[in-house]
């Protein structure tokens, strides 16, 4: 019973921390595109690129035509898409919807960037948030629509990849602005801001899930194997092996631990046994139970 009221707190608690991530992840783009983009009449990709588009071509508020945008792409895909990714589709594109249509008018009545001087650092800025918010809402499983659904459709009925259809939309709605606003410049400064948040967004993805293996060959392997499971609260895999020089028995400790806990391994280690053979490696990708579920 205890065991089972633990893992219900957890989930919540899991649950809950991913709902205050994906928001604040919201929020960082949504400042990103209003603060920094829309007054340099920049355009990116996906929806929000869209929505850029009408609003410099009509002065119609970018939360209206992401509104009709996502409902339409949604009717659209209905059926190919299953409940749980409209649900957060549905749950991410209304709380943009809130901080923009709250955020744009603020921002134009009260600018924080005097625009047309220094675009291009504008550029880069807005971009960094742009990225970094949407890498909290991917790495806690949060969604924000837009073209995420066209890319879906596309990898589902004409068998390209996730990444070249979103390259495909993205570079599509990027260049259309050229109609109007006749300008090669503004395409540069579309391209410039989605390398930016791709490269931000990979980086926050990819630093949320980074994992350290540590490879210990040490006489003292159970007290230091001891000190991993109680202090930094990691498993420990003994596997036991051969010397080929030496020819004598050795037993390896295999240690798997978040990026941030390394240092803790590394302390530990050496307030045991400063002379143990330790290798660290990085890893790109570790699932199962106490790091990413597979998905």
């Amino acid at each position: 019973m205890g065991e089972k009221t633990l893992s219900t707190r957890r989930s919540l608690f899991d649950r809950y921390k991913d709902i205050f991530f994906i928001v604040l992840g919201i929020l960082s783009y949504s400042v990103g595109y209003t603060a920094f983009i829309l007054p340099e009449r920049v355009v990116m990709g996906g929806a929000s690129g869209i929505a850029a588009l009408i609003y410099y071509a009509t002065n119609i508020q970018t939360w209206i035509s992401l509104l009709i945008l996502n409902c339409t792409f949604l009717l659209i895909a209905l059926k190919a898409l299953n409940l749980q990714f409209v649900v957060r589709t549905v749950t991410g594109v209304g709380i943009l919807l809130f901080f923009v249509g709250i955020l744009q008018p603020f921002f134009a009545a009260n600018p924080i960037i005097t625009a047309g001087k220094d675009t291009f650092m504008h550029v880069l800025i807005g971009g960094a948030m742009c990225g970094a918010g949407l890498g909290l809402v991917f790495s806690h499983n949060g969604s924000t629509g837009g073209t995420d659904i066209l890319t879906v459709l596309l990898n589902k009925y004409f068998n390209m990849s996730f990444g070249r259809a979103m390259q495909f939309v993205d570079c599509t709605i990027i260049c259309s602005s050229y109609l109007l606003f006749n300008s090669t410049e503004k395409i540069v400064y579309g391209v410039a801001f989605t390398l930016v948040a791709t490269i931000c967004c990979d980086y926050v993805i990819n630093g949320a899930r980074q994992t350290v293996q540590f490879l210990i060959i040490s006489k003292k392997y159970q007290e230091i194997a001891d000190s991993i499971n109680t202090d930094v609260r990691r498993g420990v895999t003994l596997v036991e092996g051969k010397g080929w020089y030496s020819k004598a028995e050795v037993d390896m400790l295999v240690v798997l631990t978040r990026k941030y806990e390394s240092q803790e391994v590394l302390r530990v280690i050496k307030a045991i046994d400063p002379n143990a053979v330790v290798s660290q490696t990085f890893c790109h990708g570790v699932f199962g139970e106490g790091f990413e579920p597979l998905k």
